[in-house]
């Protein structure tokens, strides 16, 4: 019987993932502090809510919930303001309400306590003390709560899989020297406060005792920062060993995925010996698919001075190069094992227009150098830290938007993953219509479309066979010839309607003659036999 619930309504953050398949570490530390007050916590996500889970009585109810930067979702959607007013809607205990929700000034009123900074430590105090200020957990609380509150994880609706849990590493940013970007709320953090490796390493081992295989380095301003020499200066010199330390001692669990996220472009250029050592651990211990997010912002050197960016274009572009050169190895899942991720930011102060057109030259000029990145990032600044005077129409940056899907994703993508491309463990989450949607689990995943039959909730292998913007199209690979849907066979290179028909007609086939007999041009039928398997199932 518990006596708190903790209520998951997903937060999404920058730097931070808690939408599924991702469970949030707040969640995590959340759960742990309760029991280290001596009370017994229990969890349930918006999900399972909405799907009709009876919520325990509890003498206490923490909220975590809210967006930083509003995205697209597949599967789950963070909770609505409405649904959290519901929620809350004649419980009789105490409400804590944390996550970026809290500085919603209509919710606030509505809860009896709301902590933006860390509602872990908030329902720590309050149950310990009875009243709760605005503050950090120390490192130790840190360390303390998340293995305490490891088995939160198996009232996940997606454990064991496909659930992914983003690992802290540090808090702050290693910017705080010169209040960093005008934009970001992390150098009011002040100085960084870093995780140890071997409390990072404890913590993932105690979450893959419970069947946890997926991992993410999140909510840490840049990973190649991690234990970095803090002198004084905006750009400290990076730790390889520290973070060496860190991979190997995960890798060594042996995860199923293991992935970082953001990358402060301005370190891996100002420090490229420490940072060339530190891609290297990435390559080495990471797994395939992995993102570094490098936070460019503009190509517009005149914003980047006023907001006070941490990057020039010309570190980003070296950057950007560094990271292809060392990871663009092809890898077991069919992705290269790591790439660059590009992050725009539209609406600073001193932007222009003509800002836009300096965003769209710069990234067709990585494309035109024959480089690759997995994922562009545009999104408009939020007032989260303060007010930005409009300076770009939301017109001119939606039609921006648009010309990166066209002129770079789409060109992007065909090169990332051509058609014939083979990606292994796609995890179907949805059906829209006849098209199956699916991910392989990691950052970043791309958006896959399978457009014929396949099973919910299953690992498959498919092979591309188009591309969208910002997804691809593929078949199950090797896709049954003498078993499959014709949809199935639709969707194959030089293959429409009338030529599926013609081989679903020919069915059984037995090997390549057959094929070519089916077919009305050898050309199709050689494009066609890589993606094909002609065995039968018995019967």
């Amino acid at each position: 019987m518990s006596d708190v619930l903790i209520f998951d309504g997903y937060i999404d953050e920058p730097g931070s993932l808690g939408v599924p398949p991702y469970i949030h570490p707040l969640a995590r530390a959340t759960y742990g502090a309760v029991r280290d007050a001596g009370h017994t916590p229990s969890y349930v996500t918006v999900d399972q809510w909405r799907a009709g889970k009876a919520l325990p009585d509890s003498i206490m109810l923490v909220v975590l919930s809210g967006m930083s930067v509003p995205g697209r979702y597949l599967r789950g959607m963070p909770a609505s303001r409405r649904e959290l007013l519901q929620l809350i809607d004649g419980f009789g205990g105490e409400t804590v309400l944390g996550g970026p929700a809290a500085l919603d000034p209509g919710l606030r009123e509505r809860f009896h306590h709301a902590h933006y900074l860390d509602a872990a430590s908030a329902a720590y105090d309050l149950l310990e003390k009875g009243r709760a200020d605005d503050r950090w957990r120390s490192v130790e609380e840190w360390d303390r709560w998340l293995m305490l509150g490891a088995d939160c994880v198996l009232s996940h609706p997606d454990h064991p899989q496909p659930l992914m849990a983003e690992l802290e590493t540090y808090r702050g940013c290693i910017r705080y020297v010169n209040g960093g970007c005008s934009f970001c709320v992390e150098p009011l953090k002040g100085r960084p406060v870093f995780r140890e490796p071997e409390s990072i390493i404890a913590e993932a081992r105690a979450l893959r005792e419970r069947g946890v295989e997926n991992f993410r380095l999140g909510a840490q301003t840049c990973i190649i920062s991690y234990h970095a020499e803090l002198d004084g200066t905006d750009c400290p010199r990076p730790n390889p060993q520290a973070l060496e330390e860190l991979l190997s001692g995960i890798s060594a669990l042996e995860p199923r995925v293991l992935h970082v996220d953001n990358a402060n472009p301005a370190v891996i250029a100002r420090h490229p010996a420490e940072s060339g050592e530190i891609l290297r651990s990435l390559v080495r211990h990471c797994t395939p698919g992995n993102v570094l997010a490098l936070g460019m912002e503009t190509a517009d050197p005149e914003v980047g001075r006023i907001n006070n960016l941490n990057a020039t274009p010309e570190e980003v572009l070296w950057s950007v190069r560094e990271i292809n050169r060392l990871g663009g190895e092809r890898g077991e899942n069919g992705l290269p094992l790591l790439l660059p991720g590009i992050n725009i930011l539209v609406g600073l102060e001193g932007e222009r227009r003509s800002s836009l057109d300096l965003n769209l030259r710069f990234l067709k000029g990585v494309l035109d150098q024959g480089l690759l990145l997995r994922r562009i990032n545009i999104r408009q600044v939020m007032p989260v830290r303060r007010e930005f005077p409009e300076t770009v129409k939301h017109g001119d940056f939606l039609k921006f938007k648009e010309r990166v899907r066209e002129e770079v994703d789409r060109p992007m993508l065909e090169r990332l993953v051509p058609v014939g491309t083979v990606l292994r463990s796609v995890y179907t989450e949805m059906r829209e219509g006849k098209v199956a949607f699916g991910r392989q689990i990691g950052s970043y995943p791309l958006l896959v479309g399978i457009p014929h039959p396949v099973e919910m909730g299953a690992f498959v292998d498919v092979a591309v066979v188009g591309h969208g913007f910002r997804s691809i199209s593929a078949v199950r690979y090797p896709l049954q010839v003498n078993e499959c849907h014709i949809t199935a066979l639709e969707a194959l290179p030089g293959l429409g309607r009338k030529r599926a028909t013609r081989l679903f007609r020919a069915r059984p086939m037995n090997g390549p003659e057959d094929l070519m007999e089916a077919l009305d041009d050898p050309r199709v039928a050689e494009g066609v036999l890589p993606f094909i398997s002609f065995r039968q199932s018995q019967p």
